[in-house]
């Protein structure tokens, strides 16, 4: 199943780059009409989605990456 033009639009929103504090915050709510939290939670959803990793296989290889680093530092693991 194809991703939806929301789900497009998040990950076109997190290839962005924000200066200031507060300001992806307000995109989210600006452009996606979504909570922070609602936002990565979906965000979070898209990076196990075989059709985000088609769409933007770059993007979503980073931020398996780092969603991995993450929980090996939360988990205390030193690899």
């Amino acid at each position: 199943m194809a991703l939806s033009q929301r789900d497009l639009a998040v990950l076109a929103l997190e290839r962005r780059t924000f200066r200031r504090r507060g300001e992806k915050e307000q995109a989210v709510r600006d452009e996606l009409d979504m909570s922070a939290v609602r936002y990565y939670q979906r965000l979070n959803a898209l990076l196990d989605d075989p059709e985000a990793l088609a769409a933007d296989p770059a993007l979503v290889h980073r931020l398996r990456r780092l969603r991995a680093e993450r929980t090996a530092a939360w988990n205390g693991d030193d690899d």
